[in-house]
């Protein structure tokens, strides 16, 4: 007997259709948002240099076949490495993911939409070098800035009403997703092409978010993000070479992803896309931690220096309480061994420890070395959360969107020290004027890491100039990256 199947091909489900729209024909006109973008850009940047110290990740990166080089491909900053554009998007994305130190947002899904600059950049940088070659003008960094902000907005508009964590998936989807999008923008595909693309990036398998979570958290959260915004360049790339895509990869019943994935659920949109989330952007600043925990490292670091005035230390501590949020329990309450940085970057209570005993954290403090101190454990046992349901619906207020963490610390003569509280991390946009200076002064900090100072004042001088960033090109502002030594701890001559 017939099955009865209709084989009508539907038209294009609405979600994948206004992403393809709002890419192809949303005129950015906020100054705001470039200005953002800008400052974006070289906090991301930054944090990849810092990540190049990391033999962990600079081991991941470069050609798949060691000395491989692909002549007018992408480079890869504070690297000598030359790649193709979705090698280089790896590595890129790797890298400035790697110590959790870039943007974040924070809505019913999370997420760090900074990591789009991988396949952003290496696709920009690509094509500039190869329109260079044939006596085009190349990709400009607005370009690129305008990619930027339109990536953001997609992932975030999308994580504002839909929990992708809920069902178990991660938030590198939607890097995939928005990076497809805007990386098709930038091959010049047709609407009908975009449509196609990102419908690929749907039906692609998408992450669990195991590696992110006890007992299995691990180092793949630092490189999950490069993965995805690398597909995204492979499904673009592809799409432009011609191939078909899937025009209700979500909707269809049985098999798309809202039934397979989601729980049966369509997608909810709080609001239209716009530049939004670019101008909204959450920096970290002053810490290299999971962005739930940044008021409670803030709290700690206030909380040292109480005792230090007290001629008292966290040996003095009896008891600490932590009053937050409830996606900070679900995600970084965690009590047991922790077994590798990874691990511990995402445990409250290794990150309060470590602010109350040393008056300071850094990405080398979650090393296996700093680990080792058996304080941090002894002061991670005295910790624990409890959920104020205030600070939850502040945290999903858009009005708000604060990160709000409270600590009360009992010393072990009784007495308690007043509660201390803070909503929002310095690197929220309510705190912005006083966050841009400690933004800037990581990226210099990040660039000597790497550069001489003769080239560190080059990189200075057009990165934090909106005009002069924004009539760049693309490939000269990459080449003021370009190292020739090792990449790990390499520096230009």
């Amino acid at each position: 007997m017939s099955s009865g199947i209709i084989n009508v091909r539907p038209d294009p489900d609405q979600v994948l259709v206004d992403i393809a729209d709002y890419v192809l024909g949303y005129r950015i006109e906020s100054s705001l948002a470039y200005e953002t973008a800008r400052n974006c850009l070289i906090d991301t940047l930054g944090c990849g240099l810092e990540a190049l110290e990391y033999p962990a990740c600079a081991k991941l990166l470069g050609p798949i076949v060691p000395g491989t080089v692909v002549p007018l491909g992408a480079r890869v900053p504070g690297t000598p490495f030359e790649l193709d554009p979705v090698q280089a998007a790896f590595s890129i994305g790797a890298m400035i993911r790697w110590l959790d130190f870039n943007d974040t947002w924070l809505a019913a899904e999370w997420g760090h939409p900074s990591d789009n600059l991988g396949g952003i950049l290496a696709t920009a940088d690509w094509l500039s070098r190869n329109a260079v070659a044939q006596g085009e003008a190349p990709l400009t960094m607005r370009d690129v800035l305008a990619a930027m902000i339109k990536a953001h907005e997609i992932q975030g508009c999308i994580a504002l009403e839909n929990s992708f964590n809920q069902v178990g998936l991660d938030h590198v989807v939607l890097v995939k997703v928005a990076s497809t999008a805007v990386v098709s923008h930038l091959l010049r595909l047709t609407r009908d092409q975009i449509i196609d693309a990102v419908s690929q990036a749907w039906v692609d398998g998408q992450s669990l978010r195991t590696y992110r979570h006890a007992p299995n958290a691990g180092s793949r959260k630092s490189w999950a993000a490069g993965d995805a915004t690398s597909r995204a360049v492979r499904l673009a790339l592809i799409t432009r070479a011609g191939e078909m895509g899937y025009p209700s990869a979500l909707t269809a019943k049985r098999w798309g992803f809202f039934d397979v994935l989601f729980k049966g659920r369509p997608f909810k949109f709080q609001r239209a896309y716009g530049s939004y989330v670019m101008e909204n952007i959450l920096f970290k600043v002053a810490f290299p931690a999971e962005f739930h925990a940044q008021t409670a490292a803030e709290c700690a670091m206030a909380l040292h220096a109480q005792l230090n005035a007290a001629g008292k230390t966290a040996e003095d501590i009896a008891r600490i309480a932590i009053r937050t949020h409830e996606a900070c329990i679900r995600i970084i309450d965690k009590q047991g061994p922790l077994n590798n940085p990874a691990d511990r970057d995402h445990c409250i209570q290794y990150i309060v420890a470590v602010c109350l005993l040393f008056g300071r954290l850094t990405a080398d403090d979650y090393e296996d070395s700093a680990a080792a101190d058996p304080r941090i454990d002894a002061l991670r046992a005295k910790i624990f959360c409890v959920e104020d349901p205030g600070f939850t619906t502040d945290y999903h207020d858009p009005e708000k969107r604060s990160i709000p963490n409270a600590l009360t610390l009992q010393l072990s003569d009784g007495s308690v020290l007043p509660e201390v509280v803070c909503e929002y991390p310095i690197g929220h946009r309510r705190r912005r004027a006083e966050g841009i200076p400690l933004l800037e002064a990581k990226f210099r900090r990040n660039l000597a890491r790497r550069f001489s100072a003769a080239q560190q004042e080059r990189i200075l001088k057009v990165s934090l100039d909106q005009q002069a960033l924004e009539a760049m090109p693309v490939n000269e502002y990459v080449d003021l990256y370009v190292v020739g030594s090792d990449p790990v701890r390499g520096r230009t001559p």
